[in-house]
């Protein structure tokens, strides 16, 4: 068996190259709708911070709060300790990309709220993944190393936690999304066929990037089957 790491190293590049392709493509659409829409104000002047608390109070989300967080598009909503978190230029500017995104990390706080299954799901798988990125790695390379195909198999499968949790993640967001766009209209946030595209552009360029993930997630599974896969064939 040829256990060259550069060997497999050469065909996971090969592999992956069509989800690499998507999710740089997905990068760039998120920063592009991001950027521009950034530049257009909400005509009712909320920004993130505005936004995230009138939407807290419309929705008697009780507990939630509001956190600032470094970085850029690093916002994001912890149920554990039912914060929201927004970054500096999502808080503080009063833009169509504000408050896309403000509203979509509280259709997160909402969903929390009203125990979404899939949101629920991808909380418990969340850990296990954490350490499966790491641990799956080893029972594959161990296993291929020593010829031993039951270990290498364990390895893929929990690989394949890193796939289901990427699967439960799109309807998440996607959900949240739905939730931002109906919020955001209900509330008179923003008003008018251009605004409200605004918001589509900026959400829809989001849900790309997880269905990249998702791309991603599948390819890098499916490689590691077909190197299992091959073992059984070389030893026979």
């Amino acid at each position: 068996m040829d256990t060259n790491p550069l060997y497999y190293n050469l065909n996971y590049m090969l592999c992956m190259i069509p989800a690499f392709i998507l999710m740089a493509i997905a990068q760039i659409s998120v920063s592009s709708a991001y950027r521009k829409w950034s530049r257009v104000a909400a005509s009712s002047g909320f920004t993130g911070v505005a936004t995230a608390q009138k939407l807290i109070d419309q929705n008697n989300l009780v507990g939630v709060s509001v956190e600032g967080v470094g970085g850029t598009l690093t916002d994001n909503y912890d149920p554990r300790s039912k914060v929201l978190h927004l970054s500096q230029a999502v808080a503080t500017s009063p833009s169509i990309a504000s408050v896309a995104v403000a509203a979509h990390e509280l259709g997160h706080a909402l969903q929390d709220q009203q125990g979404y299954l899939p949101l629920k799901l991808r909380a418990l798988m969340a850990p296990a993944v954490s350490i499966g990125s790491y641990l799956g790695w080893i029972l594959l390379v161990v296993g291929m190393a020593i010829n031993y195909s039951g270990l290498a198999w364990l390895g893929v499968a929990v690989f394949a936690l890193g796939f289901l949790f990427a699967l439960a993640t799109v309807p998440v967001e996607m959900n949240a999304s739905a939730r931002a766009r109906k919020m955001l209209s209900d509330s008179g946030i923003i008003t008018g066929e251009a605004e409200a595209r605004g918001v589509n552009s900026v959400l829809n360029a989001a849900a790309l990037t997880y269905i990249a993930a998702l791309a991603t997630a599948v390819m890098q599974l499916l490689y590691f089957v077909s190197m299992v896969l091959g073992m059984g064939r070389r030893r026979s």
